[in-house]
Parts: structure tokens; C-alpha cells; sequence
């Protein structure tokens, strides 16, 4: 990926292993970047992990994976960082979070990632106000449905996502194009919003305005079904 993203954009990529759910792996990757670059500018917390499945079927385990990976690896990344900036007196800094539509909303069948999201989202809030003074902006983006092979393979195996067209529940008729997400954070984390601060940013194709709760619509997923699905998501996993 690294080498992928150097040759198209001709810049350099420093690819660093980091488990996010352990604040010392957020250290070391913290130290390594900065053994590289000599600063950071800016943090984007994207980490995430999520299971479509009735609350009931969950196992403690499995609602505290997605907290630990994205509420507590948020919390680790935006803390390291944004005590190295307040120590260094560092005057621009910029956290942009990636949340979810969901996480204003709430929404069904994805409970664990709704409450997550929704922790994120005060945080960024809460950040907002208190870090200002040191010169940190800490802003989020809410995206509605963006495809991608791994997550969506995962969360709608099989015929899932022609079952339940996420493109039907958006105005516009589609789903996001991800240069359009990639043109709103490069915005976000740039001078040119330099005022905007303590905000989330909606990029929906007016989703969530029209139906609150992206997966609501599994409603309509019968009991049966659900254990096809399991199945199907664990021989995924397994791949």
C-alpha cells in the first residue's frame, strides 16, 4: 500500500506497524514518525472494526473489540499526539475523526459501533474547546455508505449487498465516490479551514436526513437468515 500510494501521489510513505488498541504501540509509531519526519502535523483517526448482527447474538468479547479498536484507539492516537504537540508547544495541529452518520443517529444491528462512533464524536467535540488553546483543531467527518472490498465483503457477504442497496436509502441515487471523501479531509486538515473547529462534517448524499440508522433496514432479515449469515461472515473472516 505504501509503495501504491508513492507512486501515484510521488511522496513518501512511512508504513509503521501499530496495534491502536495498545497506547505503547501508539508511542513507538508516535517516536518512529518523528525519528522520520522531525513533526507531525496532523492525525487522522480512521481505525475502525464493526460486526452487522442483532446485539443479542454479540458475546462481551466481540462489543469490546469494536470499543477497544475505536473508541479506546481513537482515545490512545488523539492522547499521545495531542500531549506531544502541548509539550513541544507546537501552535497548528490538526485531529480529523472519521465517525458515522450512526453516530448522531444511533442505529440498529451495529450497536457496538454506534456507541463507539458516538464516544468519538464527544470526544472530538470536548477536544475542540479544551485544546483550542494550544493551537489543535479537532474536527470529524461523517460518511455515509463508501464501499470498500474488505469492509463491505465482510459486513454484506454474498448476494447481501444486492439484498439491501445502500444506494436506494441516499437521494442522489448512489453511493460516495471516495475521492469526494479524500477532497473533504484534505480540506479539513489544511489552512483553508483554518476556522473551522469542534465540527462534523455530513458526507451522505442525504442519507441520514432521509431514514436515521444506516442499517436499519435489516429489520427485514429473518432469523433464519441470520445464521446463514454468521456462517458466512466467519468463513470470510477465515479467508
Amino acid at each position: 500500500t505504501a509503495k501504491e500510494l508513492e507512486t501515484e501521489t510521488g511522496g513518501t510513505c512511512l508504513a509503521v506497524q501499530c496495534d491502536v488498541r495498545h497506547y505503547d504501540q501508539v508511542e513507538a509509531m508516535l517516536q518512529e514518525v518523528l525519528k522520520t519526519y522531525g513533526k507531525v502535523d496532523v492525525l487522522l483517526n480512521n481505525a475502525a472494526g464493526n460486526f452487522i448482527s442483532p446485539t443479542e447474538r454479540l458475546s462481551a468479547n466481540a462489543f469490546d473489540t469494536v470499543l477497544d479498536i475505536v473508541l479506546k484507539g481513537s482515545k490512545n492516537c488523539t492522547l499521545a499526539f495531542g500531549k506531544h504537540w502541548i509539550d513541544t508547544k507546537q501552535t497548528t495541529s490538526t485531529i480529523l475523526n472519521i465517525v458515522t452518520t450512526y453516530a448522531f443517529t444511533g442505529s440498529a444491528y451495529v450497536v457496538p459501533s454506534a456507541a463507539a462512533k458516538a464516544g468519538v464524536l464527544a470526544m472530538t467535540r470536548s477536544l475542540a474547546v479544551e485544546w483550542a488553546k494550544y493551537g489543535i483543531r479537532t474536527n470529524a467527518i461523517a460518511p455515509g455508505p463508501f464501499p470498500t472490498k474488505g469492509a463491505w465483503d465482510r459486513l454484506l457477504p454474498g448476494d447481501l449487498a444486492e439484498k439491501f442497496d445502500m444506494s436506494k436509502k441516499v437521494p442522489l441515487k448512489r453511493v460516495g465516490n471516495h475521492q469526494e471523501l479524500a477532497n473533504l479531509a484534505a480540506y479539513l486538515v489544511s489552512d483553508f479551514s483554518a476556522y473551522i473547529n469542534g465540527e462534523v462534517i455530513v458526507i451522505d448524499g442525504g442519507e441520514w436526513l432521509k431514514g436515521a440508522g444506516e442499517f436499519n433496514i435489516l429489520e427485514a432479515i429473518q432469523e433464519e437468515l441470520w445464521d446463514q449469515l454468521e456462517m458466512m461472515i466467519k468463513a470470510k473472516k477465515n479467508n
